[in-house]
């Protein structure tokens, strides 16, 4: 059976315009809900892309509901494949990742493998799978959702979910969230500028991040 529901409300292109400049590690200072497993890794690397979850319920070997959500995708979207622990078969290849392309796609996650990798980099859309299959989908007409709640990686994402992702990982976020953590870790990412230089300068690592005193207060003999 097939699920089909309506594309989400995109996520604010000023909160986009804020999530851009925020590293996915940086937010992971701050959280670590929301954030998938570590073997969904990039398959571009200095690239870092953000954009609204539109997600889609693949599972076996049907690949048809990706199709169908291929053909929906607006500018901006970033397609979020969950493939309810198939781990054999790749849930897209090179004339997907073009077709992804053509359709202004800001990027793809798949729990799962994915095929053609010197295809999808040449495409240069941004793709993040647990790896390579030479087995591909077949059009069967079996079962799949779009725009419903999914897992990925261990984490449900929702339609209209907020997603940033680059080479060190993966963070979805509610809507709601964007600009309060991506400010913070920009924040955050600023103040390391300061951490630097002041290592330029002879300083030592624990004694500017304050781990040296928090061990020594630890330590002290009680009593």
């Amino acid at each position: 059976m097939y699920i089909i529901e309506a594309l989400p409300t995109p996520v604010n292109a000023h909160e986009l315009e804020i999530l851009i400049n925020a590293e996915p590690a940086t937010i992971g200072h701050f959280i670590t809900h929301g954030i998938p497993h570590p073997d969904i890794k990039a398959h571009l690397q200095n690239v870092r892309a953000v954009g609204t979850a539109v997600t889609v319920r693949m599972p076996g070997n049907d690949g048809g509901i990706l199709h169908y959500a291929m053909g929906c995708a607006r500018p901006g979207d970033f397609l979020i494949v969950d493939r309810c622990g198939e781990r054999i078969t790749a849930a897209l290849g090179g004339a997907m990742a073009y077709a992804a392309k053509q359709a202004g796609v800001a990027g793809i996650i798949v729990d799962g493998y994915v095929t053609d990798l010197g295809e999808l980099r040449e495409h240069g859309v941004p793709v993040w799978s647990r790896g390579a299959s030479a087995i591909t989908t077949r059009v069967i007409g079996h079962e799949g959702e779009f725009c419903t709640a999914i897992q990925c990686g261990g984490v449900i994402v929702y339609p209209g979910d907020a997603v940033v992702a680059d080479e060190n990982g993966i963070v979805f976020l509610r809507p709601g969230r964007v600009v309060e953590l991506a400010q913070r870790a920009i924040d955050f990412q600023h103040n390391e500028k300061h951490t630097l230089a002041r290592l330029a300068k002879g300083e030592k690592f624990p004694d500017i991040v304050g781990s040296r005193s928090t061990i020594e207060a630890a330590t002290r003999p009680r009593g």
